[in-house]
């Protein structure tokens, strides 16, 4: 009776009529998103905006005459975002890491963007984040009876929920605000499983808002980016659709992409050539918090055990291409494009597993990777240079 009504009662809410969904905006901040694929002009002027406001200091021209224009990758991968944590902080430690135009996030990736996008003076934060958090910290699976009655997920969230908010504060939000109004862009994806979209958040334009609507947004954002389907339960998210009000289904992003830089809303390349102060070029710096091939192991045969092997392949394949996707961006604008992920050597723990102990060895053997070089790779899996055009 418990397993009946675990799987076939659903719970309450009040979403969006289908016919109604593209009408559907955040209220009181429509501009705010954008489904990728879809070139979107709020987005478009909002990133024009940018390139009129940056400082000539932090996007100087260099020896060659050209802006060269750093944008940041960060991909999901859990717990084995200690890795990409400690890459970033090596990075510092090399005197190389630049400032970033344009920081993106999904999953794990989303929650290390803030940080990332401030800059160094965040790398402590961010290594306590991914040196010190716990299972305790992220989710609550409880009793496996109540799981099945909480029929959304094998877990809650509320853990992770009050991380967010002891670490997305009112003063962060305004440190975000002032990076964005100086010409710098952070997103952020989810996927929203009414539209069956992938959704593509301007998070410093949410932070310039200024209000606690927009810091309960910023967190619920990042929440949901990181709401892995099954294990955790969505999140739902008010839109307002011609007055009245429903709502939106979001989990993680790394559903429709592991990784991301611009998902189609936006044309960088187009809109540095044309209102760029000096000609200019983007390097494509993406930093994947897993790995592409792992050693062959039994799958637990259970629920918990096969659904998250699956989101496990899922997400490997889904990688192999994002980098492609990416990779043919930069070949069409002449950028660099530059990756890096975690030696499929190295044994891994579940991406699930929040242990402060293996998260912390992960966090050094990503700074040491960085402190090397940090030395990336050029081209997309299985590509050599004689497959290049």
């Amino acid at each position: 009776m418990c397993l009946l009504l675990g799987g076939c009662a659903t719970l309450p809410r009040t979403p969006v009529p289908a016919d109604q969904i593209a009408w559907a905006v955040v209220p009181g901040m429509p501009d705010v998103r954008a489904w990728a694929g879809r070139p979107n002009r709020d987005m478009e002027l909002d990133f024009e905006q940018s390139i009129r406001d940056e400082r000539a200091d932090q996007f100087p021209v260099a020896a060659d005459g050209r802006i060269h224009y750093p944008h940041l990758a960060l991909s999901g991968g859990g717990a084995n975002g200690a890795f990409g944590a400690g890459f970033l902080n090596g990075w510092t430690a090399t005197g190389t890491r630049p400032t970033f135009k344009i920081v993106t996030g999904v999953s794990t990736g989303a929650l290390m963007a803030p940080y990332a996008f401030l800059g160094p003076d965040y790398d402590q934060a961010l290594r306590r984040f991914y040196t010190t958090t716990s299972d305790a910290d992220v989710f609550a699976a409880g009793n496996p009876l109540m799981a099945l009655l909480r029929r959304d997920a094998l877990a809650n969230t509320a853990p992770l929920e009050a991380l967010i908010a002891r670490a997305i504060d009112a003063p962060l939000l305004a440190r975000i605000a002032v990076e964005h109004r100086a010409g710098r862009r952070l997103y952020m994806g989810t996927a929203d499983l009414d539209s069956r979209q992938f959704v593509v958040w301007n998070m410093g334009l949410i932070a310039t808002r200024g209000s606690p609507e927009a810091l309960a947004l910023f967190r619920r954002v990042m929440l949901a980016s990181a709401s892995i389907p099954i294990a955790f339960p969505p999140v739902l998210i008010e839109v307002d659709v011609l007055g009245k009000r429903f709502d939106e289904m979001h989990v993680d992003g790394f559903v429709a992409a592991n990784i991301f830089l611009h998902a189609g809303i936006i044309d960088p390349q187009r809109l540095y050539n044309r209102l760029s102060r000096a000609p200019a070029t983007y390097d494509t710096f993406m930093i994947h918090n897993g790995q592409l091939a792992a050693a062959s192991d039994p799958a637990e045969r259970s629920l918990r055990g096969i659904a998250f092997r699956s989101i496990d392949v899922a997400g490997r394949a889904g990688m192999i291409g994002d980098l492609f996707r990416e990779y043919a961006y930069a070949r069409r604008d002449g950028a660099r494009f530059a990756w890096v992920t975690i030696d499929s050597r190295l044994a891994l723990a579940d991406a699930a597993s929040f242990d402060p102990a293996r998260m912390t060895v992960l966090y050094q053997v990503g700074y040491d990777r960085a402190r090397e070089g940090p030395v990336w790779l050029s081209r997309p899996p299985g590509m050599s240079p004689a497959d290049e055009p």
